[in-house]
């Protein structure tokens, strides 16, 4: 997983038809480097003061967030984890009791699929490092050891502002699930400014409000093993949030096997079942942490993880490049471009 990094630039954008008040334009854009990528955000529809103000405002959340969710850099998470091992009872910052709460909740209903709590994991495969020439897998001893320790969100008791842990070994890490988060308190800010259409997108994860001038905003879905190639088109409507996780954002070869960053919780391993998941829901953070939950699934169990966390629309490329969907999905969706991938649509969702 990618350190995080905040840097932000502005662009504004004046897109005026000839009839339109000089304060008012078509589109402004704003991106923000941070969470390890970049967050374009593109509102339509309003003046430029009220454009700037959203933008200021954003920002300044996001260097927050980037703050106290950062698991590796000095600040509460990081302190947080110092804490959990003494397994003595201690004051938790308010900003994280959501995440803690919503994350018990999506570990339960994924089956604990979806688990924050296994920083130790993440820190040990060192994906932040994957572009380095020489990368290779932790030690299996040291990944056994870790996994045997079965760290997981129901450790964590949280009484009030209160949290305690009876296993030492967890250690949060929400970067499954934080940019999601983000992106649904982030769009409640934009409405605060009375903005009703708007995208924000974060590196290809996005959640929308409203629409694209005259018609429902259009996401191209990347094709996992061709970057230039789009697979799949789908509408995204009003509140809607469409999320993908793939094993080509971070990987590494190693004696021609690939690694990418999303962990089996119960194996201590990359999953290795699927190519790509993707899924909408008007919960961002809930697609999020479905997205992952349900690549580490695979192509076998998807469609009941799927049901277990409230999911409807699902597509799933297996690791042999089967295109797998729920019907509800097969309705959203246009193909493009997939030769002779096969496409399967599961009736168990």
């Amino acid at each position: 997983m990618k350190s995080l990094i905040f840097l932000s630039c502005l662009f504004l954008t004046a897109c005026s038809s000839p009839s339109s008040s000089p304060a008012v334009v078509d589109k402004f854009q704003h991106s923000i480097i941070t969470f390890g990528t970049v967050i374009d955000v593109t509102i339509i529809g309003t003046d430029q003061e009220t454009a700037q103000q959203a933008f200021a405002t954003l920002d300044e959340d996001f260097a927050y967030w980037h703050r106290v969710w950062n698991p590796w850099k000095k600040g509460p998470l990081k302190r947080v984890n110092i804490l959990i091992p003494t397994q003595a009872g201690f004051n938790l910052p308010l900003h994280l009791i959501p995440l803690i709460k919503d994350s018990q909740e999506f570990y339960e209903s994924s089956e604990g699929l979806f688990n924050p709590a296994i920083g130790h994991l993440i820190n040990l495969w060192r994906f932040h490092e994957f572009e380095k020439a020489d990368k290779q897998p932790p030690n299996d001893n040291e990944i056994q050891a870790l996994v045997k320790q079965n760290p997981n969100m129901f450790n964590l008791q949280l009484d009030s502002i209160k949290l305690q842990s009876n296993n030492e070994s967890v250690q949060l890490n929400f970067g499954a699930f934080a940019k999601g988060y983000a992106i649904d308190h982030s769009m409640r800010t934009l409405k605060k400014f009375g903005i009703q259409h708007a995208v924000i997108n974060a590196g290809g994860d996005l959640k929308v409000i409203g629409q694209h001038k005259e018609r429902a905003w259009r996401i191209g879905i990347r094709h996992p093993r061709n970057k230039q190639t789009i697979i799949a088109s789908v509408q995204a409507f009003d509140n809607e949030s469409v999320f993908t996780s793939g094993d080509y954002e971070r990987y590494f070869i190693h004696n021609d096997k690939r690694y990418n960053h999303i962990l089996d919780p119960r194996t201590g391993y990359p999953a290795d079942l699927s190519q790509s998941v993707t899924v909408i829901h008007n919960n961002a953070g809930l697609a999020d942490a479905a997205a992952t939950a349900l690549f580490v699934a695979g192509p076998q169990h998807w469609h009941r993880i799927a049901k277990k966390m409230g999911i409807k629309y699902v597509m799933l490329i297996a690791a042999n490049g089967d295109i797998h969907m729920n019907p509800a999905m097969q309705k959203r969706i246009q193909l493009n471009n997939i030769d002779k991938m096969p496409v399967k649509i599961s009736n168990k969702l």
